[in-house]
């Protein structure tokens, strides 16, 4: 089931170990199968605020976006951009495909029905 590296980053001055980072971050994700989704665009906020940039790297599953975030090569290039951008930074599993919200309502009012305390 396809993963995401999620980046929300805030505005940031140009410089030079920025620049760095964007020039290798691709090499560091290639091997476990990723690639950006988003990157480097301009994003509408139709609710709620959301300052700075957003980034999205799809990768092959929840395995390949971890093994990456470890790998030595991201790690290594990691400091270039955390020392000049603050941000969060998630890993998250996309749904498996035919996926149906209806079916997360249906426990979600199940737990309700149950009330507070019940066990599940």
């Amino acid at each position: 089931m396809t993963a995401y590296a999620i980046a929300h980053l805030q505005e940031a001055a140009p410089h030079p170990e920025i620049a760095e980072y964007i020039e290798r971050i691709g090499a560091t994700f290639e091997p476990y199968g990723g690639r950006f989704l988003v990157h480097a665009t301009r994003h509408e906020v139709v609710e709620g605020g959301w300052p700075g940039h957003v980034v999205v790297i799809g990768f092959p599953g929840m395995t390949e976006a971890r093994a990456w975030w470890d790998s030595p090569a991201y790690r290594d290039i990691a400091p270039l951009r955390s020392r000049h951008i603050e941000g969060d930074i998630i890993l998250v599993p996309g749904v498996p495909e035919g996926y149906d919200p209806t079916a997360t309502a249906k426990a979600m009012r199940e737990a309700l029905r149950a009330g507070p305390g019940a066990t599940r």
